[in-house]
């Protein structure tokens, strides 16, 4: 193991000491597997930001395929309608 500092609020101590006494570990233990559990989302986020992409040039296409012209644009720029999702 590599041994690392770091500093924490005083909220954190108080909390992280009070969670490591209730689960029977160290308070390094507990660290560890919030780390691990973090950096894991991270790898889960980075992705599903990839199938977010895959699924905007789905939806483009899809788009094009109905005779669309205008461009998908996000809240601040959108130039469809909810309605416009709906086959009719």
């Amino acid at each position: 193991m590599i041994r690392k500092q770091f500093y924490i609020d005083p909220h954190h101590d108080y909390l992280l000491k009070k969670l490591a006494r209730a689960m029977g570990t160290t308070e390094a233990e507990l660290v560890r597997r919030a780390l691990e559990a973090h950096l894991n989302t991270g790898l889960v986020a980075g992705r599903n930001l990839r199938a977010w992409e895959a699924e905007r040039s789905f939806i483009q296409e899809r788009g094009k395929m109905r005779g669309e012209t205008r461009p998908l644009r996000g809240k601040d720029g959108r130039t469809w309608l909810r309605d416009d999702l709906y086959d009719r």
